[in-house]
Parts: C-alpha cells; sequence; structure tokens
C-alpha cells in the first residue's frame, strides 16, 4: 500500500489514535500511581487492559522503545513508525498535562519526573534502563511470535509479569521502561535533568 492509500485508510488512523490515547491513558496512570502517598500496581493493571482495548488495532505498543524495534524487524513501515511515535509521545505529553493540572501541590511535580536513585550514577542508571526494556520488548516479541505453539496463558499475562519485573529492578533509573513516559512529564514540569537515561 502506497503512502497516500494509507493516509487516506481509516485503519490506519484509528491505529494512531489508538496509540495517542494508549499513551495517554496509561502515562496518566503512571504517573498518578507515582504521586506521594499512591499505591503502585495500576500501570501494570493498566498495560494489561491496553493491550486488551487496542491490541487488534494498533498491537497497543504504547511505548517508542518497542516501536522502533517494531520497525527495526519490519513489523511497522516507516509511515507507521512515525505516526506512532508522534501520537505516543503527544499521548504521554496530554496525559502528564492532565494529571500536573489535577495536582493539589505543584512542588510534587518533581516525583512525575524519573529521578535517578541517589546511590546510583547516571551510567548505572542507563545500563539498567537498557536492560529492563530490552527483557519488556524480547517478552513482547515471544508473545508477539505466531509460529510459537499455542499456550494457555493470555500474551497480555507474560508482558506484566515483563513489565513487573522491569519496574522493580529500574529502581535506579526510576524505571521508566518507556520514552515517552520519560518525556510527558519533562515537557510540562521543565525537569530535564538525567531525562536522557
Amino acid at each position: 500500500m502506497s503512502f497516500r492509500e494509507e493516509l487516506k485508510s481509516r485503519r490506519f488512523w484509528c491505529s494512531v489514535l489508538a496509540e495517542l490515547v494508549g499513551s495517554l491513558v496509561l502515562v496518566s496512570v503512571i504517573l498518578g500511581a507515582s504521586a506521594p502517598g499512591q499505591e503502585d500496581g495500576g500501570p501494570v493493571l493498566m498495560q494489561v487492559a491496553l493491550i486488551h482495548c487496542f491490541g487488534e488495532i494498533s498491537g497497543a505498543q504504547v511505548n517508542p522503545a518497542v516501536t522502533i524495534a517494531f520497525l527495526c524487524t519490519r513489523k511497522l513501515d516507516f509511515l507507521q513508525f512515525v505516526s506512532y511515535l508522534l501520537a505516543q509521545c503527544l499521548g504521554a505529553v496530554i496525559g502528564s498535562g492532565i494529571i500536573y493540572m489535577s495536582l493539589p501541590i505543584k512542588s510534587t511535580s518533581r516525583h512525575l519526573v524519573n529521578m535517578i536513585n541517589k546511590d546510583g550514577n547516571a551510567g548505572q542508571a542507563l545500563a539498567m534502563e537498557i536492560f529492563a526494556t530490552f527483557q519488556l520488548v524480547f517478552t513482547i516479541f515471544a508473545v508477539d511470535d505466531h509460529r510459537r505453539r499455542e499456550v494457555g496463558e493470555p500474551g497480555s499475562l507474560a508482558i506484566a509479569f515483563s513489565l513487573t519485573a522491569g519496574i522493580l529492578a529500574g529502581k535506579f533509573s526510576g524505571g521508566s521502561l518507556n520514552p515517552a513516559r520519560s518525556l510527558g512529564p519533562a515537557v510540562i514540569t521543565g525537569f530535564w535533568e538525567h531525562h536522557w537515561v
């Protein structure tokens, strides 16, 4: 299908909208759960829900790292890649803005951005982010592999376990595993220190 035909396709725009809405919802839940006094667990449950809601529409990637991996393995064409990436980043910024406006005290907005643990350094945090994101993307590819024999559990469960492991292991780096999740709050709050990690 040519770029023009794809741009006129309703399915294409539905998938781009799914990535935008999925990223908006995911980042909103992540940031809401990371506000002081909140319990963890919401982001993992939301990821499972998003996979079920948007999996058939766009693949529910909602993560630029996953989208880049899909481009590198030719599971996405270049137009889808650029469109999904822009939609994910825009969704993350909008979701971050919604949560930022909802916070009662703006001084707590620093809790929204990923921070490197004071016991570690930027190099350690980067290594942990790379490892945690790799194992998440690896799990997504394993679940998406159609050559595997059918297993009894849903793939979203394996992805949820992988995401949980990455978040728990990522305490030194902030456990983002998602560049859009890090970009959204940085744009809204203006805190860019160690954003590159």
